[in-house]
């Protein structure tokens, strides 16, 4: 047992190929979990698991396409019977780029990654965890999800319903033994950052610049996550916890 009892639970992480959901993958199997390490990218998929060692699975998966999300279930539940906890954590982000010069193909894209994503993962495997009576979910939305100037109004969208979407299914399942909470990364070093749009980005330095001093680690994110999943948690349900050293406090 572990000192927050989610040993022996079978854990699925998308994005989990790199940045947060890597730290999150190395997270959960150090608590004592079977993790499936689910990325768009096979190689970093197959990176994290060869770090992980036994006990781990890679995925490679589109999450925006439903065939494929379905068919990861399906994987996860003939290898391992069971799935205890769902980290949706694979994320885009946009080019900041100001909303008349968001193209609709741009738009689509981040929506069907980081919003359509995380909603088609979480009703696949809601099915199984009701099944059981039990399960807990953690969403990484962003600091983006409660501002409108710290990222592209694709990206801000996007994060404000995925915490919309933590709390519908908070409420929803309360009763059934599932909880659902988010984490709101502050800055973190990852690889997310795409080629940005220099008038997006000089309309929202001012925002950007008032916590650009303290970067996070990625492990500083998969410890909240752990926490969350964990029974140490069991009361924490539609829990919205910026993770930010204090950016969103200002």
């Amino acid at each position: 047992m572990t000192d927050q009892n989610i040993d022996s639970r079978v854990t699925v992480i998308t994005g989990a190929g790199s940045g947060i959901g890597r730290a999150m993958a190395h997270g959960f199997a150090r608590a004592g979990n079977r993790v499936v390490v689910v990325d768009i990218d096979e190689d970093s998929a197959a990176k994290t698991v060869a770090e992980l060692g036994t006990g781990a699975l890679a995925a490679r998966v589109d999450i925006s396409d439903p065939d494929a999300v379905e068919q990861l279930v399906t994987r996860t539940i003939d290898a391992y019977g069971r799935i205890d906890v769902l980290c949706n954590n694979a994320g885009i982000m946009d080019r900041m780029a100001l909303p008349a010069d968001t193209t609709v193909d741009q738009w689509k894209r981040v929506i069907d990654i980081n919003l359509t994503g995380t909603f088609l993962l979480t009703k696949a495997v809601l099915p199984h965890m009701l099944g059981r009576g039990s399960g807990a979910i953690v969403n990484t939305a962003s600091e983006a999800g409660i501002r409108g100037g710290a990222a592209g109004i694709a990206y801000t969208s996007s994060k404000h319903g995925v915490i919309g979407l933590t709390r519908s299914i908070a409420w929803a399942h309360a009763g059934d033994g599932i909880r659902c909470n988010a984490i709101l990364p502050g800055p973190t070093m990852t690889g997310i950052a795409p080629d940005f749009d220099p008038q997006g980005v000089a309309r929202l330095r001012p925002i950007l610049e008032l916590n650009q001093q303290r970067l996070a680690q990625p492990d500083q994110m998969a410890a909240v996550a752990v926490f969350l999943a964990s029974d140490a948690a069991s009361f924490v349900n539609g829990a919205i916890v910026p993770v930010d050293a204090g950016w969103s406090a200002g």
